[in-house]
């Protein structure tokens, strides 16, 4: 999931600190969760998926 993030992110050119200000999220929880270093809970999935423009079923 952390693979499809990080693509989503880089395809539309947002930093992860961008996206994790957007989703209300910590830049480092960001940055763990795209190396697959921490899990991510389905309301913070929901928030990144929001912050990307996406369905949270995009990114599983």
């Amino acid at each position: 999931m952390g693979e499809r993030i990080r693509a989503r992110r880089k395809q539309q050119g947002v930093s992860q600190e961008d996206l994790a200000h957007a989703a209300g999220l910590d830049r480092s929880y960001v940055g763990a969760v795209e190396r697959g270093e921490r899990n991510l809970g389905i309301d913070n999935l929901h928030r990144l998926a929001e912050a990307l423009r996406c369905e949270a079923r995009e990114l599983l």
